[in-house]
């Protein structure tokens, strides 16, 4: 912060010496009309310059991008690209003409209370963030714990399979050994 006013006093030293009081700066612009005037004079006396301002007009002329399309594109063609465009055109009135017709209601008081209850809005996505990740844990813990019921089921399956199996081989024993009798 200091060294705002060491720039700015530099600047006005420097600036005294570059232009001096107040009255050093008219002299320096009566000198610079003179030197123009003087210029002006000078090429006023010579053909050749003459006749490069005569032609400064017909360079900015040439220099304008939309000279060739004037050049190129007859008046004719050019109507032609309008009605061609005529619908879009059209499409885009009714649409500016919509647009100013809903303008009262983007003056409304309701929009311009808009940004008083922006801090109202912010919490309440606060607030949806958090649920959102909650959610996201739940939906997760409960995918785990399908998984385990899936694999506990499956593992109960079988064991009964392997209990069938067993109970099975039994009674056929069982059954040999009646017959057997």
């Amino acid at each position: 912060m200091a060294e705002v006013p060491k720039i700015q006093s530099r600047l006005e030293e420097l600036e005294m010496r570059v232009y001096g009081d107040g009255g050093s700066r008219r002299k320096i612009a009566d000198e610079l009309i003179k030197i123009q005037s003087a210029l002006g004079n000078t090429a006023s006396k010579r053909e050749r310059i003459k006749i490069l301002y005569k032609k400064i007009e017909d360079i900015i002329k040439y220099l304008d991008p939309q000279y060739m399309d004037r050049i190129v594109i007859p008046d004719a063609m050019k109507l032609e690209f309008i009605l061609a465009e005529e619908q879009f055109i059209l499409n885009q009135a009714a649409l500016l003409e919509q647009a100013k017709s809903l303008q009262p209601f983007l003056d409304s008081e309701h929009i311009k209370a808009v940004s008083g209850h922006a801090a109202k809005l912010q919490t309440l996505s606060q607030i949806h963030i958090q649920q959102q990740d909650k959610s996201e844990e739940i939906t997760a813990e409960t995918k785990k714990l399908l998984e385990d019921y899936n694999k506990t089921i499956l593992l109960l399956s079988k064991q009964f399979v392997q209990w069938d199996e067993m109970l099975t081989q039994l009674e056929a024993v069982k059954g040999v050994l009646r017959t057997a009798e």
